[in-house]
């Protein structure tokens, strides 16, 4: 940390007339056109610089690392004037976001930092067992990266520690987007357990840090709603986790649909793995669920889980149209009484924009839908109360019949 050779302080970062109330409130980010740059100039901060970020009234707000060059010029790291963002401030924040996923799960397979719901803005650590796989989104927590990786030695002396940092929001910040080992060797491949079923994922071929923790609870709320005996369709399937579920508790056959000829080989396996057969058809969602439609096919349980479609606001129209297309195809296959979970990992799109697409999808098709359970992303991603950006899944589990 840079501090001022006169007054031993960090430099200060001070906020318009009235700029602090959401971070009184309990928010973590700093605006740029939130910061008095008369007072002090932000494009003279360093990249990455610590900084102590002051009201109009030179009150103390807390400790955070800024990016003069983002719109989001700064997150609060400590709000506390006497705990700056130093070693023992991070091992405490590591440990205490452990101390939770081992109290939630009794196997070591979930996220175990969540950014800024662990008080870690910009930091995501996934754990496999003894493997750690992590991404850094901001510029500020990319200059703490060797004090992390020290960190996270100390906390847990993983066997490995790898950096995939290959994320387009790394990009905003100005930063490569990169994969680095910084502990023991890069694993050939992640092994999750999940509900007494064992996955695999190439680490080469993973997506994002490789498995999708956040849809644990949902994909066990699936297995209780699921008819016995289904034929299931698994829409953007990755590694053929619902679909494998689903056949591990009854279904009598499931289709995964990707895009991705290695992420439909990989799921192949781990259907192999656990005893189960399925059937993958590599292609377009959209493509591949019109021509199902043509063929005439149908479906006891589909599972719509696409990539976001809505990832700024200004893809809102075109991302409302993809979501309501995707669930009235998806209506069309659909049996007389059946289930469809529709799914949205879109920040930007509202569950009652999403209960309202699908309630558009079911009159287009002459559908009667009911909403029998709403889900969100699995406690080891927490949501913020202070910070709605943190609270981005919604999972609604329908039930859907004719008129």
């Amino acid at each position: 940390m840079s501090v001022d050779s006169e007054t031993g302080e960090l430099p200060a970062l001070r906020l318009k007339r009235g700029e602090d109330r959401r971070l009184r409130a309990g928010h973590l980010w700093v605006f740029s056109n939130e910061v008095d740059t008369d007072a002090t100039p932000l494009s003279a901060l360093p990249v990455g610089a610590m900084v102590r970020v002051l009201s109009d009234r030179e009150q103390f707000l807390g400790y955070a690392y800024v990016n003069p060059h983002a719109l989001i010029c700064a997150r609060i790291l400590s709000r506390s004037a006497e705990q700056p963002p130093d070693r023992s401030w991070l091992l405490h924040r590591l440990a205490l976001a452990l101390a939770l996923r081992e109290r939630l799960y009794a196997q070591p397979y979930y996220r175990w930092v969540f950014g800024e719901s662990d008080g870690l803005p910009g930091l995501v650590l996934d754990r496999y067992d003894d493997i750690i796989v992590g991404q850094i989104a901001t510029a500020g927590m990319e200059s703490l990266r060797a004090q992390i990786e020290a960190a996270v030695a100390t906390v847990l002396a993983p066997r490995s520690l790898v950096w995939k940092n290959d994320g387009g929001a790394r990009e905003l910040e100005q930063l490569p987007r990169q994969v680095l080992t910084a502990i023991g060797g890069a694993p050939e491949e992640l092994r999750v357990i999940e509900a007494g079923l064992t996955f695999t994922v190439p680490f080469a071929a993973a997506q994002k840090t490789g498995w999708f923790y956040d849809q644990r609870t949902n994909r066990e709320q699936w297995r209780t709603l699921l008819p016995r005996g289904a034929k299931v369709l698994d829409v953007c399937s990755y590694a053929g986790a619902w679909a494998i579920a689903a056949l591990s508790h009854g279904a009598a056959s499931a289709l995964c649909i990707d895009a991705s000829e290695a992420a439909l080989s990989v799921a192949m396996r781990n259907a192999a793995a656990n005893g189960v057969n399925l059937v993958v058809r590599r292609g377009d969602a959209f493509e591949v669920l019109d021509e199902l439609v043509s063929a005439g096919e149908r479906f006891d349980a589909i599972v719509l889980d696409p990539p976001a479609f809505i990832k700024r606001k200004k893809d809102m129209p075109r991302g409302q149209a993809a979501y309501r297309k995707l669930n009235q195809i998806a209506m069309r296959l659909l049996e007389r009484d059946s289930l469809l979970v529709s799914c949205s990992c879109s920040y930007h799109l509202a569950p009652d924009q999403l209960v309202g697409l699908i309630q558009s999808a079911a009159r287009h098709t002459g559908r009667f839908v009911q909403i029998l359970h709403s889900g969100g992303q699995a406690p080891d991603h927490p949501i913020h109360p202070a910070i709605p950006e943190t609270r981005y899944l919604k999972a609604f589990f329908c039930r859907a019949t004719h008129e």
